[in-house]
């Protein structure tokens, strides 16, 4: 037996709706595509950018170690020009004191002869360096004292001038009595830079020496 089916067999519409859903997946898969891109082409940049800044540090850096060696040179040339300095200036220091030493026996000797006050005589005067020893009679401790102040007023002779040793000589029927006395006094150098003030006029005696 035949059978005819007259009942129109139903196919589906097409409507776009699958048309519409395969673009949609497209779309979704373009715009999946674009970020990543974006992210690499980001990622690629920023790793440019960071090579670049790391570049530009290196460059600073050799640059500041450059710098650091010219410095270093300057520096090491400024120490031996500031030591070369102080040699010569110690050696123009000690010509100006061997200088000065050239005239400071003629100092010494006419400075202990304006020291002199009446009735104080020498004996004898050594030197060791710049210190003195001073041997003398005096008729008082008056006049030793005078001739002692006198010393340390000239500023040629540092203070104190000591008093090393005085006795009493005893009178004797051709001298009166008298007070033999040494002195210490230290010849100074600066002395000779400033003048000294000039003594007080005092009579000189005839046993002076």
């Amino acid at each position: 037996m035949i059978r005819i089916n007259l009942v129109a067999e139903k196919r589906p519409v097409d409507s776009g709706q699958s048309r519409f859903r395969l673009d949609e997946g497209k779309k979704i898969a373009l715009g999946g595509s674009l970020i990543v891109l974006l992210s690499l082409a980001y990622a690629g940049w920023s790793y440019w950018s960071l090579d670049q800044r790391a570049q530009q540090v290196e460059r600073d850096i050799d640059a500041a170690r450059v710098e650091e060696q010219r410095l270093i040179q300057v520096i090491s040339e400024v120490r031996e020009f500031e030591a070369r300095r102080g040699r010569l200036e110690q050696r123009v220091s000690l010509i100006e004191e061997l200088r000065r030493g050239q005239t400071a026996p003629v100092h010494i000797l006419d400075q202990v002869s304006r020291s002199l006050p009446d009735m104080v005589w020498l004996t004898k005067m050594t030197q060791t360096g710049y210190d003195l020893n001073i041997e003398g009679n005096c008729l008082s401790l008056t006049a030793l004292s005078d001739f002692i102040g006198a010393l340390e007023h000239s500023r040629y002779f540092a203070r104190p001038v000591e008093i090393i040793n005085s006795e009493v000589v005893a009178a004797t029927p051709t001298s009166p009595e008298l007070i033999k006395f040494v002195v210490k006094a230290g010849f100074q150098m600066s002395g000779l830079k400033t003048a000294a003030p000039p003594a007080a006029p005092a009579a000189k005696g005839a046993g002076r020496g």
